[in-house]
């Protein structure tokens, strides 16, 4: 599936990773997602991770690969989300309080009015999801 040119330069990658994950796996992860949407890296404008996690070495050396810092999501703001989220993990449920710790980052990174673009995908230590930030005052 091709992305929509009205989105280009518009995603957030939300990132969910367990400790240990290092920061080549967390970047090839983000490729892929955006492999998946036919887009490509100035596609993307932003990384969202949950805040405590985002002074991670990881997180922060696979973030900077694409030119940018990671974005603290609070927890406040993932689980305002949790209804928008399409897949679910009992055992993230359980730790953070939402089905995906990846769609709800990535939602909530984006700003109230995006939308999920790429549902959760996985790798060994980590997930990525992808959103569109919808901006409805920008000109059509």
């Amino acid at each position: 599936m091709g992305l929509d040119q009205a989105v280009t330069g518009l995603l957030v990658a939300g990132i969910g990773f367990r400790r240990g994950t290092d920061a080549d796996e967390i970047a090839a992860l983000i490729e892929r997602a955006l492999a998946a949407l036919g887009a490509d890296r100035s596609s993307l404008t932003a990384v969202a991770t949950a805040a405590d996690r985002a002074a991670e070495p990881a997180i922060r050396a696979a973030t900077a690969r694409f030119g940018l810092s990671p974005q603290p999501v609070a927890a406040a703001a993932l689980q305002a989300r949790d209804a928008e989220i399409v897949t679910r993990s009992a055992r993230i449920e359980q730790l953070r309080g939402v089905g995906s710790l990846a769609e709800a980052t990535a939602l909530a990174g984006a700003g109230p009015q995006s939308r999920l673009a790429l549902p959760r995908i996985t790798s060994a230590g980590a997930t990525c999801a992808l959103a569109v930030r919808c901006d409805t005052t920008r000109d059509t």
